[in-house]
């Protein structure tokens, strides 16, 4: 054995071709999916972190 693979029908080879394009692509998506969540909690956090216009008037108003 040389260590050369066997000729055989085309098939198998293209069809490992497919499932390794439609990983990519899967990995790719959950990935891309996995940022979009992060940079939405982020926002989220930042957004958190302020306090609202309407509460510093109350605070406000109320010393007054």
């Amino acid at each position: 054995m040389t260590g050369e693979e066997v000729a055989g029908p085309a098939a198998p080879k293209v069809l490992r071709l497919l499932y390794f394009v439609g990983a990519g692509f899967i990995c790719t998506a959950a990935i891309n999916k996995w940022r979009q969540l992060e940079r939405k909690a982020m926002l989220q956090k930042q957004q958190g972190n302020r306090l609202p216009e309407d509460s510093t008037n109350a605070v406000q108003k109320a010393v007054d």
